[in-house]
């Protein structure tokens, strides 16, 4: 790395390897990511994941934050009630308090972890509020990235070629599209028995 880069006589400035793949490659390559992102996620979208991120429950709740996860569900006006939004700071303290010394909350993955402990030691009824707030953070990722995936998809079948594509047809491809991984777990076998029993056919398609 220590080396000279390229031709030297072509060089006013002798460059390294290092400069060359640090500076030249690395650098380039990082402000086009960046300015992906800066593209894609918008402020309002990048403050709902940074709040988002106070639900966290890895490393015995070492990251959980309070006022983050205010500022979330103040985000989601029509899911809390004034009343309801007072009283959730006061269950986040009490219930932060409560599952750090428990050891069923202990080595949790994530809010998906967090989420299903809840649910199995009941605590999702006694922090109701608490619990509301991690259900939607779980359902925003999902929600976020199937509108993404619908439009990707749809741009590929609704082309210039097919513009008079019906509603239903689209919304047919859109579903098999999208959903290609469960479609993929279904048989061949039992589409046909199921396209053979819309009417009789004079011959059989198996």
């Amino acid at each position: 790395m220590t080396g000279n880069y390229g031709n030297q006589r072509n060089r006013k400035n002798v460059l390294t390897n290092r400069h060359h793949f640090e500076v030249e490659v690395f650098n380039t390559v990082l402000d086009m990511q960046i300015s992906e992102f800066g593209n894609r996620f918008n402020e309002v979208s990048t403050t709902l994941i940074e709040n988002m991120s106070g639900l966290n429950p890895c490393e015995s709740f070492s990251k959980f934050d309070t006022s983050k996860i205010v500022t979330f569900s103040e985000m989601y006006p029509n899911d809390f009630s004034n009343s309801e939004r007072g009283c959730l700071l006061g269950d986040l303290t009490v219930f932060y308090h409560t599952v750090k010394e428990d050891d069923k909350f202990k080595n949790l993955g994530g809010m998906t972890d967090l989420a299903r402990a809840m649910v199995e030691t009941g605590t999702h009824k006694t922090f109701h509020l608490v619990y509301r707030v991690l259900k939607l953070a779980l359902v925003l990722p999902v929600a976020t990235a199937t509108v993404e995936r619908c439009f990707s998809k749809m741009k590929l079948i609704k082309t210039d070629l097919r513009n008079r594509m019906g509603e239903e047809y689209l919304n047919n491809a859109l579903l098999c599209a999208v959903e290609k991984e469960s479609f993929l777990k279904v048989k061949e076998e039992d589409v046909m028995a199921r396209f053979q029993a819309f009417k009789n056919r004079r011959g059989n398609i198996f």
